[in-house]
């Protein structure tokens, strides 16, 4: 998958931005507050419908303007473009000028994979924010888990709100539970495969990065101790928690207590890094997030870097770049150039006050 172009309009600090970028290394150059950050927000928003930095849409839209844009032309076999518009009613999705109804119908058209310097703080994070970097990368790629995700959040609202009532049917709790665990057994088949497969890469990655011979994988913390029959154990898990949950009120077991640890040399990675390892643990999980989506999908993501270079010595700056440049579209922000990136191939441009200009042109 590449990314051919990017068009903004009234986005955040944009009133007007048109981009053509390299099938390779993309720098994206500019001092702080002038809207490297905003660029790339707007590919995350087309790959989820959605901003990773905030829940309201409006503050998207440029200020004193009615609406925002966001165009892109990527290639995935085929040339395609896909649009959103954010408007105060809403969003409006587009594909090839087409008006798409479900958003589940767009997520995913634009496979992108962002590491900021804010991922760090998924690891002292609630559980719930670790499962939506679960959940969104997964979503990315399977409707199925979006749409049993989406059907099990419907389930446990609707249980909630029944545990609430006085009167109780406990025939109609059992056909309740039925539906969830059926639901729940798509969403957890899926966590374990994606914990599985991201372990397939990421000790390696994270050994190349830090050049540091230590194990650093993750563990997904699931609320079965068995997927040995699963449906049915996941519908015996709420019928033994039942009477706890009619105490409460509320559903106390289920996959929305589920959580995604990582770990250093077998131990929860939280209590006992340095941050120089809890940043080179996140930088392997993003990697193997690549590997997980084209492993998946047979098609390779991009990857956006937001700032990093700033937080890596020189050694690790140039072993990054060596692993992604070749096979990986990548767009990086900067607020300096490196210099020994200064004669690599590569495209630039610079951003000033929402404002881009192409100062060198490397590869396609």
């Amino acid at each position: 998958m590449i990314i051919r172009s990017l068009k903004l309009r009234n986005f955040r600090n944009y009133e007007n931005a048109y981009l053509e970028f390299s099938d390779g290394m993309n720098l994206i150059a500019g001092e702080n507050a002038q809207g490297k950050t905003n660029l790339l927000e707007s590919l995350v928003y087309l790959s989820l419908t959605r901003s990773h930095r905030i829940s309201n849409d409006r503050r998207l839209i440029r200020e004193n303007e009615m609406f925002a844009g966001i165009q892109c032309v990527i290639e995935d076999g085929s040339e395609k473009r896909i649009e959103s518009i954010i408007h105060p009613q809403g969003k409006t999705l587009l594909i090839d000028k087409v008006p798409v109804k479900k958003s589940s119908e767009f997520i995913g058209q634009l496979n992108v994979v962002l590491f900021a310097p804010d991922d760090l703080y998924i690891f002292n994070d609630q559980p719930r924010e670790r499962r939506r970097v679960m959940n969104q990368e997964i979503t990315k790629i399977s409707r199925q888990y979006l749409s049993s995700l989406n059907q099990y959040q419907v389930l446990l609202r609707q249980r909630n709100a029944y545990l609430k009532q006085d009167k109780k049917d406990m025939t109609y709790m059992d056909v309740m539970d039925e539906n969830m665990a059926a639901a729940e057994e798509v969403i957890v088949l899926f966590r374990k495969e994606f914990a599985d497969m991201i372990n397939e890469f990421m000790p390696e990655i994270y050994r190349q990065l830090s050049m540091d011979d230590i194990d650093v994988r993750i563990r997904y913390k699931c609320c079965m101790d068995s997927y040995d029959s699963l449906k049915q154990g996941l519908v015996e898990m709420h019928q033994a928690s039942r009477e706890k949950d009619i105490d409460h009120r509320m559903t106390e077991s289920g996959i929305h207590r589920e959580d995604l640890i990582f770990e250093i040399g077998g131990k929860d990675l939280t209590m006992t890094a340095s941050q120089g390892q809890k940043r080179m643990a996140m930088l392997a999980f993003k990697l193997a997030l690549l590997k997980y989506v084209e492993k998946k999908t047979g098609k390779r993501p991009v990857l956006l870097l937001d700032d990093v270079l700033s937080e890596l010595d020189s050694s690790r700056q140039r072993r990054l770049l060596e692993m992604v440049q070749g096979p990986f579209q990548c767009l990086i922000t900067a607020t300096e150039v490196p210099d020994y990136m200064k004669n690599r191939n590569h495209r630039e441009f610079r951003i000033e006050n929402g404002t881009v200009a192409q100062i060198s042109g490397g590869g396609k």
